[in-house]
């Protein structure tokens, strides 16, 4: 494992790789930072249980690398960093505990890796995290943070949605195109309310009862099973919820122009490009469109005011359709233009 590890990270250029273990509280954590050129790397902490610790390594490495093109694509001056603590939330006997060991270990890493909520961490553990280091975002606006990103991840999302269809479908009018939603729970159940809000029809599925119960009741969105939604004929998928749900196997049923959405790591590797392409899908890359929350959460480091940040988030709309004309251009997979504009704004930092 450990040199096919560092292959990899030759490979792709991946700055550092650290292992944590916190004897008293049992954490293991896994903190990887791709690139810092544009500045220290940024990225939220996911809490998960894992099959092993190859696949947590790998969730940390691709999820840090995208961090890298999310910031520079987003005209940031930050890098991709992210940290993978390998337990079920569920299981920690003394949450404050915990996160105050986690805490100690970002500390360790001097301020090269920026923390932030992100699957299985909340706001409450940032505030824990916040009494011990200051390299931590995402705090309530009660200690002078943003609070949730989720909002303005969602809004972003819905801005690149509607440059997606404007490069699809010649408009960004949604009224009467059917969008296909996996996953509605904090983000998703936002972008649901507001693509319901601009005329769309919607298709929901999520594991949690309790969260499409409260999107039904907003939206009056059609209900199907998680299985199901991949056989739903559409316009708009919009992914949400976990990881890698476009693959193969899916791209086969899938019967939509656009996939566009706020999960990250949609795309199961790059094998699927080609499938994508000859399906005639638009697909509009997840480091683009879901860059709302990180803009957002920025400010708590930079200073930036909020207007300044919403008027970026905003702003994650015409960048979705720069990537989308540009993969026109050049005859590429949008994805692959997409890392591309990323790099060659951090090449030309490299110069300065």
């Amino acid at each position: 494992m450990i040199d096919q590890t560092f292959d990899r990270m030759v490979r792709e250029k991946h700055e550092h790789l650290s292992f944590f273990f916190d004897e008293e509280t049992g954490l293991k954590c896994v903190i990887a930072i791709h690139n810092t050129t544009l500045g220290p790397s940024l990225g939220g902490c996911r809490m998960r249980s894992y099959d092993s610790l190859p696949a947590a390594v790998e969730d940390a490495l691709r999820l840090a690398e995208g961090m890298t093109y999310k910031s520079s694509l987003a005209g940031l001056d930050l890098g991709g960093g992210k940290a993978v603590i390998i337990q079920d939330p569920k299981e920690i006997k003394d949450r404050k505990r915990f996160f105050e060991a986690y805490a100690r270990i970002i500390d360790k890493v001097g301020g090269k890796y920026i923390t932030a909520e992100d699957m299985g961490t909340s706001d409450e553990d940032m505030k824990v995290i916040n009494k011990i280091t200051k390299h931590v975002v995402g705090l309530p606006e009660d200690l002078g943070g943003v609070g949730n990103p989720a909002p303005y991840t969602a809004r972003g999302t819905v801005c690149g949605i509607l440059a997606a269809s404007r490069f699809r479908f010649g408009s960004e009018d949604l009224s009467g195109k059917k969008v296909i939603i996996q996953g509605v729970g904090a983000v998703g159940s936002r972008v649901a309310s507001q693509l319901k809000e601009l005329g769309a029809s919607l298709v929901i599925s999520d594991v949690d009862q309790g969260s499409i119960k409260r999107v039904v009741e907003l939206t009056g969105a059609e209900v199907v099973s998680p299985e199901a939604l991949y056989d739903v004929e559409g316009d708009i998928f919009c992914p949400c919820a976990m990881g890698q749900t476009v693959n193969p196997r899916t791209i086969e049923r899938l019967k939509v122009k656009v996939i566009a959405g706020a999960a990250n790591n949609q795309l199961s590797d790059p094998t699927v490009y080609g499938l994508l392409e000859e399906k005639g899908i638009t697909y509009v890359p997840d480091f683009v469109i879901n860059a709302g929350g990180i803009i957002a959460v920025s400010i708590e480091q930079t200073k930036r005011s909020k207007d300044w940040m919403v008027k970026k988030v905003d702003g994650i709309g015409d960048t979705v359709f720069r990537v989308l004309d540009e993969s026109k251009k050049r005859n590429r997979f949008p994805e692959r233009v997409a890392i591309e504009l990323a790099k060659e704004r951090i090449e030309a930092a490299k110069t300065h």
